[in-house]
């Protein structure tokens, strides 16, 4: 059965099939005994009133027996409405008597029916099933109390949600407002609204079996609710919807004026002006061959688009890319060698190597104009000037400057750029420098190349080493410009602190120039030229206001200072200046002379002593040297023993290779205990402690050796080395002493730490030519390749004095 089916041509049956006018539904009493039409898609409510149409040969003669009869019939809702063939149990247990007001029967032999609702029923039993249900119903009548604030609140409620919801709904007609608010009874106002919702059967069904009419009023207020809430969104939805399409409207028509408008003035619509302007542009920059192409191609499908497409906007960024970057433009390089010599001795004192390299590559750029630009690689502790001498490349060539950190970088887009797939893709880091520089040719420092991180995201290390490669360079391809741009003119410094974490292929493509730490002279004279004028400068200060001694600044940098580079120093003498200008700002005019007497007064207490005299005083105590990031430092091995079984204890954060070197050492001890006048009975009466100061900070290498073995000598004679001496060597089991690295930082921190001899393996005295000449004033050199060879210097004798059997 089907509500309201297609309608066909309606033929108006006899007077007898319709109910007399006299006829009130209200009046009449709802038989025991009623036929029962199931319906599918439909609840009907009482008092309301329905159109039906049947078709079924059972439903037709239900439809004749009512008729015949006293026109009730019981309208119950099926539970699946998809099931044809139903049963007793296929129905809902409570549905409403109804009365036929009127039937028509159409061309088809269907027939159409005009229904009202009178009361629920209970279907209490079926007496038949065919050819049609009928059961015994009684009525459900409303149960509600008399007086109840509660119930006049809900259907006050109902009736205005209601007619918010008429108002706003296409669907409901106006008249609906006026007849809601006409009705009194609640149960009968909660059936009204109820049969207008657009709700499900089941959903209608149970509004249908709520008999309470205060719990029905609260179901349906909730209905009411939830409906309202998805009309009011589809409202503002449409609101919306139809806004754009006036905005959208609005902007056409505007926009066929404004071309109406240009026409006349014959400009051409701001599209073509915009192209026009971007031609131009491909024009002037002078683009390969192959960035030309692309631009020619990118610009046709640009011409094509709408300017409002988000497509448009992509290729209109990366045509700005491609005709802002300098691909023929560059700088002239200053090739006059005692000029560009001038300019690097005013930004930084000392730094022959680099500045001779940088003297070298300009020569030969005199000689032969088609040389690609070298790979340069700084490496060298903080502080040294690795950043700043890049600057003063730049300016010393007439070249931009561009620099770039590497430090922490971890994706390789950083330095390749996204994919224009991509949303907000931009080319990498390296290109936006080239263009931020305007230049092809700049000086391109890529800082803190040692730092480069590896991970899942990529490896940023991988995709320099096209950047640096000076064979491959001159066609780099970004993946956001998809295009190769010549970077063979660009001179690229990168610089690092260690050489260690650097990937080997890398390394491989750089031309590494070491820029070690400086000397107690070179920190004076870079004091002086610099630093001072720096900080007064940038503290206000003038010359009749303040002299910093020489005296004075070597205070700063042996007691407050112990760096290989000079920025402590720089911050030491910025702390003075700070306390002058104090006294400046305060009305004291009067000239300060800062000397080293007065240093404490501006500084403090000192921070650094020289204690290796005083650490060495000890049997078991030697002085040894390392070699680190920061420069050179040197490091003391002390060694003890107590009452045990043999037992070696290493501690101080010693990595594995310097374990290793510390077991070498005392099996080479134990191994030649005789010669060394060692009783070799105490050995297995004793456990041994080799300990290295400074236990926060890890130590690893092997250059720590032969120091150990000097303090384990040292500790089983009960000799104390002799002062101000310190040592560097790799040892094996026979004794022999074999080369290391950093002989020229280890130099320099020997010489601050106030060392007046230094014992080095003989494979290493050639690496002395890189110390300057003032740092090994004052210093005196001991090459060994024998353990032997030092014992008369560390110790005084060769023949040291045999150990007392009762020393513990």
């Amino acid at each position: 059965m089907k509500k309201n089916p297609a309608k066909p041509k309606e033929v108006l049956l006899p007077e007898k099939t319709k109910a007399p006018d006299s006829f009130n539904p209200e009046s009449l009493e709802v038989p025991e005994e009623i036929p029962v039409l199931s319906l599918k898609d439909v609840v009907v409510f009482p008092q309301m009133v329905t159109a039906l149409g049947v078709s079924t040969d059972q439903e037709l003669k239900l439809l004749d027996t009512v008729l015949a009869a006293n026109r009730f019939v019981v309208l119950v809702a099926q539970k699946d409405s998809d099931k044809e063939n139903l049963e007793t149990s296929d129905l809902y247990e409570l549905g409403t008597a109804s009365v036929v007001l009127q039937m028509l029967r159409m061309p088809d032999n269907s027939a159409k029916m005009l229904v009202q609702g009178i009361a629920r029923v209970h279907i209490e039993a079926f007496t038949e099933t065919d050819p049609f249900f009928k059961a015994k119903v009684k009525v459900a009548r409303d149960e509600i109390d008399e007086v109840d604030v509660e119930i006049e609140a809900l259907a006050t409620n109902a009736k205005n949600q209601f007619t918010n919801m008429v108002t706003i709904s296409p669907h409901l007609a106006e008249e609906l407002k006026i007849v809601v608010v006409n009705i009194e009874p609640p149960g009968r106002l909660a059936d009204l609204i109820s049969s207008h919702l657009n709700i499900s059967v089941p959903e209608k069904q149970e509004i249908l079996e709520l008999i309470n009419v205060k719990e029905r009023l609260k179901k349906v207020n909730a209905f009411i609710n939830n409906e309202l809430q998805v009309l009011e969104l589809a409202s503002k939805i449409q609101s919306q919807v139809k806004n754009e399409m006036e905005k959208g409207q609005r902007e056409y028509y505007l926009r066929q004026q404004l071309k109406a408008v240009q026409d006349e003035l014959g400009e051409g619509d701001e599209h073509d002006v915009e192209l026009n302007e971007l031609r131009e542009k491909i024009k002037q920059a002078k683009l390969p061959k192959e960035a030309q192409d692309e631009a020619d191609r990118e610009l046709s499908r640009l011409s094509k688009m709408h300017p409002s497409s988000a497509e448009y906007t992509v290729a209109r960024t990366y045509l700005d890319w491609l005709t802002t970057l300098p691909w023929t433009v560059s700088t002239e390089d200053n090739l006059n060698i005692p000029s560009a010599k001038k300019i690097l001795d005013e930004d930084h004192y000392n730094l022959k190597k680099v500045k001779e390299r940088i003297l070298e590559y300009l020569a030969v750029r005199k000689l032969k104009n088609d040389m690609k630009g070298p790979i340069l690689c700084f490496v060298g502790p903080p502080g040294t000037g690795k950043t700043s001498v890049g600057k003063s490349i730049a300016r010393a060539m007439g070249r931009k400057f561009v620099r770039m950190s590497l430090g922490g970088i971890r994706d390789e887009a950083e330095i390749r750029g996204h994919r224009r797939t991509y949303v907000g893709a931009l080319p990498g880091r390296i290109i936006q420098g080239l263009r931020k520089a305007s230049s092809n040719n700049p000086v391109y420092m890529l800082d803190e190349v040692d730092k480069l991180v590896s991970d899942f995201h990529g490896d940023p290390s991988s995709a320099l080493l096209e950047v640096l490669d000076p064979e491959q360079n001159n066609s780099f391809s970004d993946h956001y410009l998809d295009v190769p741009f010549d970077l063979s003119k660009v001179m690229f410094i990168t610089t690092a602190n260690i050489l260690d974490t650097i990937p080997s292929a890398l390394k491989d493509r750089m031309e590494v120039l070491d820029l070690p730490g400086y000397t107690t002279e070179e920190k004076l004279g870079i004091a002086k030229q610099y630093l001072v004028p720096k900080q007064f400068d940038a503290h206000g200060l003038k010359t009749k206001n303040l002299k910093l001694t020489d005296d004075a600044i070597k205070v700063i940098i042996s007691d407050y200072t112990r760096e290989a580079g000079v920025r402590n120093l720089e911050r030491q003498i910025g702390t003075v200046c700070r306390k002058v200008a104090k006294e400046v700002a305060s009305g004291n005019t009067e000239f300060i002379e800062v000397n080293a007497d007065k240093m404490s007064e501006f500084l403090g207490p000192v921070k650094f002593f020289l204690e290796v005299a005083e650490r060495t005083l000890e049997p078991g105590v030697a002085t040894g040297l390392a070699w680190t990031q920061s420069g050179g430092e040197i490091l003391f091995i002390e060694s003890t023993r107590m009452t045990g079984s043999g037992k070696l204890t290493l501690t101080g954060q010693l990595g594995d290779v310097m374990k290793e070197s510390a077991e070498a050492a005392m099996s080479y001890v134990r191994s030649n205990a005789q010669p060394l006048g060692i009783s070799v009975g105490n050995f297995s009466e004793y456990d041994y402690h080799i300990h290295v100061p400074s236990g926060a900070i890890p130590k690893d290498g092997p250059s720590a050796g032969v120091t150990m073995a000097i303090s384990l000598i040292s500790l089983f004679k009960s000799t104390p080395i002799k002062p101000y001496i310190a040592m560097t060597g790799e040892i094996t089991l026979k004794g022999r002493i074999l080369p290391v690295g950093g002989i020229k930082e280890k130099v320099l921190a020997a010489k601050r730490a106030g060392i007046k001899t230094i014992i080095l393996p003989k494979r290493n005295e050639n690496d002395l030519t890189e110390v300057p000449d003032k740092a090994k004033e004052k210093l005196s050199f001991l090459f060994v390749e024998k353990v032997d060879d030092l014992l008369t210097t560390v110790f005084g004798t060769k023949n040291i004095k045999k150990e007392p059997s009762s020393n513990k």
